[in-house]
């Protein structure tokens, strides 16, 4: 594992940097790299750290999320109102729609399996865009309309939406049909990870209080608390559903709302630990990838991928009517939602574990919407956010 750890680190260190020099996202050289170690290629990575790829994924993401909770306003997230709201559900609304629509007559599945094939691909990744934004946020781009945490605070929820839509699809295709119960654990999720995150928060604060400890030591507790918020997850499954990971950002905007001047000590510790966790999240991602997978799609399912971003970008559009936004400033969150990868390689193989008929393909299409989508979506907001966003200079 110590190995495969140092592989991990160095190689990915270093093929990011020469993404970057190239003028790409770093994370590109990242994915590639845990391509090439991963089993499919070289096969160099230890399969003890394969076998826990996922918790180390899922690390990487509660490490994301708790910063983001720190720099997030919820100030700014209230003066945007609606859109925020229905940029967690409507975008990936119409993608799964543009999915029934369009794979049946591309691939030749059927209307359940494209349903399935939609719920895998539907959700944005909270892994390739909070850091984006929160970048944004750091440099003052769009923040004048508050844009960066409008798309944060969206791509942050709809992962509860799609796996639950994912869940339900999956249960009618092996027999045991969508209740409306299943539905309802979505709003319950939403609400039940907000007030357990902000209770926690509280909390913590008042620990905080009492209790005179370095930043580095409060640092530790709140990752603690947060990994346990992700555990209450897993164990109440199948019994109440509650969203550990909304728990844990929304418990960090409170420690944002009540004590800025700490919430930015914490922060700026936390984007330290996010430099190795970046490459462990990515580099493991990259590693779920099947070349073969994807080269044996072909150009349907290219297209395919490239006609349900169309159907997406048009769900965020909508979410965005009657607002005070440009159509420059609509693009860019047009294109800053488009980026697919955890989500993906989480649940992207479970319909072929489940043993369905559709496992093979739905992973491919999985596959080529990490591939084709994290990179140039990472990309689009390099490039695009300058020229597209208002650069608010006393930020």
């Amino acid at each position: 594992m110590l190995t495969s750890l140092a592989l991990i680190f160095l190689i990915g260190m270093l093929m990011g940097s020469v993404f970057k020099k190239l003028k790409l996202p770093s994370l590109l050289g990242m994915l590639l790299t845990g391509i090439v170690l991963g089993p499919h290629v070289l096969n160099l990575l230890d399969s003890s750290i394969l076998g826990i790829s996922a918790e180390l994924r899922k690390l990487a993401l509660i490490i994301i999320l708790a910063r983001a909770g720190l720099s997030l306003d919820i100030k700014d997230l209230i003066k945007v109102g609606r859109p925020a709201v229905l940029m967690c559900f409507v975008p990936a609304c119409f993608e799964m729609v543009g999915m029934i629509l369009l794979a049946p007559k591309l691939l030749g599945v059927s209307l359940l399996d494209a349903a399935i094939m939609g719920a895998v691909v539907g959700a944005v990744s909270p892994a390739v865009v909070v850091p984006k934004m929160l970048n944004l946020m750091e440099n003052g781009y769009g923040t004048d309309k508050s844009i960066p945490q409008l798309i944060l605070a969206g791509a942050s929820v709809d992962d509860v939406f799609v796996i639950v839509m994912f869940t339900s699809f999956t249960g009618l295709a092996m027999g045991e049909g969508i209740s409306v119960s299943s539905f309802l654990e979505i709003p319950i999720s939403i609400v039940l990870g907000l007030v357990g995150g902000i209770a926690v928060g509280l909390l913590m604060l008042e620990l905080f209080k009492k209790f005179h400890m370095r930043d580095s030591y409060k640092v530790i507790v709140m990752l603690s608390i947060a990994f346990l918020l992700v555990a209450l997850e897993d164990k109440l499954a199948g019994m109440l559903p509650f969203s550990g990971l909304l728990a844990v950002m929304s418990m960090g905007i409170i420690v944002q709302r009540n004590n800025q001047n700490l919430a930015g000590r914490i922060s700026s510790k936390f984007s330290k630990l996010w430099v190795a966790a970046e490459l462990i999240l990515f580099v493991l991602v990259g590693a779920a990838v099947d070349i073969e997978y994807a080269a044996a799609a072909g150009l349907s399912s290219i297209l395919l991928i490239a006609g349900v971003l169309i159907f997406r970008m048009i769900g965020v559009y909508t979410c965005l009517l009657k607002t005070q936004l440009s159509n420059k400033e609509r693009l860019f969150c047009m294109i800053a939602y488009t980026p697919k990868a955890t989500v993906q390689a989480a649940i992207g193989s479970v319909p072929l574990a489940m043993g369905l008929a559709c496992g093979q393909i739905v992973l491919t299409v999985a596959v080529i919407a990490i591939l084709i989508t994290a990179p140039l979506g990472a990309f689009g907001i390099d490039m695009t956010h300058k020229k597209l966003l208002n650069h608010n200079l006393n930020r």
